[in-house]
């Protein structure tokens, strides 16, 4: 749906996003994540067609940026982080003249127009003038816009910037409903919105991707290992710590613990990319053993966003 190779942009003799590359496919949600001046925002132009890269070429929805421009901005709804309102119209008017900008007529046009305000709840202030609505009405405003045209592809750049906690998870729900159908590139600064709606993230740091893949899989890459806390119950526990360690999937048995009798916590270390949780599974059946409880310990968004991009590490899952 979306292909970008070695996209390069310049702004004088600064190179603010260095031969990026990626993919997304249709119905993926994707998180695009990083401080300022990362890039973000370039790359979404970019693939607007807002600009021209320096260098590279993209791909969206089967159109090139450099030949199919127009056919690539009909598949795509964009919302800017500061969205381009009117403020001397009413939210009626803005939707009507957006209607005529995407070419909507006739009763696709009125469906299209209900279906924006309903999924964005902005029909109690659909009379009421753009420059008189709170910030996150105007947010919901521009989201509208975005959606109103029924695009494949939705790009968003901190959609929900200034709306209060119960509309932050409304505007999630939409996303989340949109992307069941739609290809989504998601930027936001609020990390716990990115775990919760993305389903995969690119990570950028001074204009190139240093991490993407799900939280777990760039997680482990960072760490090396897996590691695991296992806990089990059953008789002669002292002796499955030896049996643990034989397993090929476990690279090491970091700690254990009596929890109480009968049961005792393993924390262990596992070998990337292996099946060792099926292997522990196996052993404690065929050893006549209970698991309690087996949770891996994974990085928050947070702990790699703050790790990747203050280090500048790499990690190319």
């Amino acid at each position: 749906m979306i292909v970008a190779s070695d996209l390069g942009k310049f702004y004088g003799s600064l190179e603010a996003v260095k031969g990026v590359s990626f993919s997304i496919t249709q119905g993926e949600i994707v998180g695009l994540l990083g401080p300022n001046g990362a890039g973000k925002t370039t790359i979404m132009k970019i693939l607007t067609c807002y600009m021209f890269p320096s260098y590279g070429d993209a791909n969206v929805n089967d159109y090139n940026i450099y030949s199919d421009s127009l056919q690539v901005k009909r598949s795509i709804g964009y919302m800017p982080e500061n969205a381009p309102l009117y403020p001397d119209l009413n939210v009626m008017e803005y939707l009507d003249f957006m209607a005529d900008a995407r070419g909507l007529a006739g009763n696709l046009r009125k469906e299209r127009i209900d279906f924006a305000v309903d999924a964005c709840k902005i029909g109690n202030v659909i009379y009421r003038g753009i420059g008189k609505l709170s910030k996150g009405y105007r947010q919901r405003t521009g989201l509208a816009q975005a959606i109103l045209h029924d695009p494949e592809i939705l790009i968003l750049d901190e959609p929900t910037n200034g709306l209060d906690p119960n509309q932050i998870i409304e505007i999630r729900e939409l996303i989340k409903e949109l992307g069941k159908k739609k290809t989504v590139i998601l930027s936001t600064h609020i990390l716990q919105e990115v775990e919760a709606t993305c389903g995969r993230v690119l990570i950028l740091n001074d204009g190139k991707i240093i991490a993407r893949g799900t939280t777990e899989e760039i997680g482990r890459g960072m760490k090396g290992e897996v590691i695991l806390d296992l806990t089990v119950k059953g008789s002669d526990l002292d002796e499955a710590e030896n049996s643990l360690s034989s397993l090929e999937g476990v690279k090491k048995v970091l700690s254990s613990k009596k929890v109480e009798d009968l049961k005792k916590n393993y924390h262990l270390s596992l070998t990337p990319d292996s099946h060792a949780e099926e292997e522990i599974f196996d052993w404690a059946v065929s050893h006549g053993y209970r698991i309690v409880a087996m949770i891996p310990e994974r990085f928050s968004l947070e702990d790699i966003f703050i790790k990747l991009t203050s280090e500048g590490g790499e990690n190319a899952n």
